[in-house]
């Protein structure tokens, strides 16, 4: 069963030819595989490191892959092994059963990972395990055939896929060790001082076993278990290597008696059993309790300078980690294997596909400026990962991290400015709601809940308030640099213009909306100042200029009046289907598509790709380029079968097709496809792997799905063609200049007044507040 498990992954993971390379036979790359001429040299295979022999550092797989399957499952260990470079090291840890042998699983108890308590509500103990008294289910009250027989694995991680529960067995050290003709195995022994304690023996069933398995590596938090091996005369120290693992700094070593921050000091003694040392990743870099991380410790020198080797332990792209990364997991990596003062010489992780693809393809490459794959990175609202969305440090880092374009949604103040703003309402992007939430109102024709627009607001007043930080995954927890969520100023279209003209090999995206309801109803004419802005700015003739609406009366004005400009029609909801007469009515108009990820991969009820539509085919047919817009790092951005690692998303939609990403992020993006990895022609031994949609889907049991989702209809001509744009309403124009409340000369009576009564009103409340909790 687990060789047919691997063989599954290996199928999964094997798409590169079918997503990727060129077809036989057609000597010009399809436009599907977006190759340039070249053909990279792929990773490096002669780097050099830091580490303290010189070599690669190791990926080994905690559990397997359990960020989605079940910690110590077949299925995970499989999904490592097809993801994970050449050498990556299967985790067990080991917990004995009843009759002295071994089981693979994250926790001394069962119940926290599999289905033991429901299948023998009896069986529940309480056991003192090192001076701790806990209650549940143990292995060591079951015989490994009642375990295999009855026992199926769960998510131990409750915030993570339950989709694969109860579908796995327990397995056996050597079961994982045999998954690979040469079998690669790390034995971590948590508990001996607690299974001796019950006439269990770990270097008896060590020994016992050497005839099915021999592993690499042994680790232990128990010095006096770690010398018992040593001391062992069947123990070969040239196969296996024994490591010291350290818990937190105030927990006590069970032989010595002392904590393990008093060990950090004892290293020359800690080399006398021991080859390398097992820490948290705090011991290494730690983090403040901003969030932010602080300068690095000299463990890992202290440590190298002893012979010791250092393996880092707490990886999992789906938890927060530090700000500093942006959410970006091969960062993560990067910081402790690719850093100018050392390497340490391996990573435990629970995602071994993201530390792969960090230590094969991301580390120590030098700095290329072609990209391998011909797709365009689009920021969105710049680099609003780390700063506040279309501001000027949000667009001068989305620039540095390597844009090829810009972006800028064009909104209108009340008295005329054009400045760059995600849309018209201001609440959420700035600190607008205490400043004018006096202006808050509806207008159904911008969106459904009320707001602060910038038409109902001057230039003046929009510069008092302060941008603020999107974080769009707030309610998941994630939050996007707090020391910097109120830096920078928002620009006007001019100024954005400038700063694009300043980097001549960075183009520009304009987007446009809800022409209509301002030329009709504010008398503002959105189209002119975006032309005379263009006009003045007079950019690099170089320069890409992308127009994008979701209105095709405004594309088609650029289509008369600038024929030169790429126009990109925006579909802000997921579309399924584009029938030929709907394509050939969008070129028409435009000669791209801005759609969001949903569009070329449907997701599932249970955040689980459900195959690939053929937007991408439709729209190339017709000649139309596709950008696709909703890429992040942050975990909550991806469906679950991506393995919370933007990476692996990338190169999943890039094998469909398409023809551009717009990103939060484009550092993420800018590495992504400068890496010779993304090359498919690589005669490399690892490269970046797409997954196939919806194959992770076709796994789970169909008992455990939820109802499917209605499908979303075809587009139809009328979805996509809009009537022509009205006339600027000169009175609405005129009444707007009229109006005393604006202008750069400071608030009218009118506005001032009711923001005044506003201001009153909640001051005395306040003081109310004050003097209720001073009474009490």
């Amino acid at each position: 069963m687990i060789r047919e498990l691997l063989f599954g992954f290996l199928l999964i993971h094997s798409s590169l030819a079918k997503h990727l390379h060129v077809h036989p036979g057609n000597s010009k790359p399809t436009r599907r595989t977006r190759l340039q001429a070249i053909t990279g040299p792929g990773p490096d295979p002669g780097k050099k490191w830091l580490t303290l022999h010189g070599r690669e550092p190791l990926v080994i797989a905690q559990g397997g892959f359990p960020g989605l399957f079940p910690d110590s499952s077949g299925a995970g260990y499989a999904a490592a092994i097809a993801m994970g470079v050449i050498g990556t090291l299967k985790y067990c840890n080991l917990q004995l059963t009843k009759d002295n042998l071994g089981v693979c699983l994250p926790n001394v108890k069962l119940d926290n990972c599999t289905n033991a308590a429901t299948r023998f509500p009896k069986h529940q103990r309480r056991y003192s395990v090192n001076g701790r008294d806990i209650d549940g289910w143990f292995p060591l009250d079951f015989t490994i055939d009642e375990i295999m027989k009855e026992i199926r694995l769960i998510q131990n991680i409750y915030s993570r896929a339950s989709v694969f529960d109860f579908v796995y067995p327990l397995l056996q050290p050597d079961s994982v060790f045999g998954m690979e003709p040469k079998g690669h195995l790390w034995l971590n022994v948590q508990n001996d001082a607690f299974w001796s304690s019950h006439q269990l023996n770990v270097i008896r069933y060590i020994d016992e076993s050497k005839q099915y398995f021999v592993a690499d590596y042994i680790s232990s938090p128990e010095i006096g278990f770690l010398k018992a091996v040593a001391a062992s005369k069947t123990f070969d120290r040239i196969k296996t290597k024994l490591v010291f693992r350290f818990l937190t700094l105030a927990e006590v070593e069970p032989t010595y008696k002392e904590t393990y921050g008093a060990l950090l000091k004892k290293l020359a003694m800690i080399k006398t059993f021991a080859s390398g040392i097992f820490v948290p990743k705090n011991y290494v870099w730690p983090v403040g309790k901003d969030g932010y991380l602080q300068p690095t410790t000299t463990l890992v020198a202290d440590a190298h300078r002893e012979g010791l080797e250092v393996y880092v332990a707490g990886f999992a792209s789906d938890t927060f980690s530090s700000y500093n990364y942006s959410y970006d997991p091969e960062a993560e990596y990067l910081q402790f294997v690719d850093n100018s003062q050392f390497s340490v010489d391996g990573v435990v992780t629970e995602f071994p596909g993201s530390a792969s693809n960090a230590i094969a393809c991301l580390a120590q490459s030098p700095k290329p400026t072609k990209k391998v794959v011909d797709a365009l990175i689009i920021s969105h609202n710049g680099a609003s990962i780390d700063y506040a969305g279309c501001t000027d440090l949000a667009y001068k880092k989305a620039i540095d991290d390597g844009a090829d374009i810009i972006d800028c949604n064009v909104q209108m103040t009340k008295d005329g400015v054009a400045f760059c703003l995600d849309s018209a309402d201001l609440l959420g992007k700035t600190n607008a709601a205490m400043a004018f939430m006096d202006r808050s109102t509806s207008v159904p024709e911008i969106q459904p809940k009320n707001g602060v627009f910038t038409f109902d607001v001057t230039w003046t007043e929009i510069k008092s308030v302060k941008p603020l930080i999107q974080n769009p995954f707030q309610s998941g927890g994630l939050l996007r640099n707090p020391k910097s969520k109120n830096a920078g100023t928002f620009l006007k279209v001019p100024e954005f213009l400038e700063l694009a003209k300043k980097n001549a090999s960075t183009g520009i995206l304009i987007g446009i909306q809800n022409a209509a309801y301002l030329a009709s109803k504010k008398g503002l004419d959105i189209l002119q100042s975006v032309n005379d802005a263009l006009k003045n700015a007079k950019l690099n003739p170089k320069q890409q200029i992308l127009i994008q609406s979701d209105d095709t009366s405004i594309l088609e004005k650029f289509k008369n009046s600038n024929p030169t400009y790429q126009r990109v029609l925006l579909f802000s909801k997921p579309i399924s289907d584009a029938p030929k007469p709907v394509t050939d009515n969008i070129k028409k108009y435009a000669d791209a598509v801005n759609v969001v990820k949903k569009s070329i991969m449907p997701e599932s009820k249970i955040y689980i790709t459900n195959g690939a539509t053929k937007i991408v085919e439709q729209m190339h047919a017709a000649n139309i380029s596709v950008y696709v817009s909703g890429f992040s790092t942050e975990t909550l951005s991806m469906q679950l079968d991506f393995y919370s690692d933007p990476y692996i998303e990338l190169v999943s939609f890039i094998a469909e097709g398409i023809d551009g990403v717009i990103t939060d992020n484009p550092k993420t993006a800018s590495a992504f496809l400068r890496s010779p990895c993304v090359d498919p022609n690589s005669k490399a031994p690892f490269v970046f792997q797409p997954i196939r949609p919806g194959d992770y889907l076709a796994q789970v049991e169909p008992t455990v799905l939820p109802p499917a989702s209605t499908p979303i209809p075809p587009l139809r001509v009328t979805d996509v063609v809009d009537p022509p744009l009205p006339p600027v309403n000169a009175a609405a124009r005129k009444e707007a200049d009229s109006d005393k409340s604006g202008g750069d000369g400071g608030g009218g009576s009118e506005s001032g007044q009711r923001r005044m009564a506003v201001d009153v009103v909640a001051t005395m409340l306040l003081l109310i507040v004050v003097f209720f909790l001073m009474g009490c």
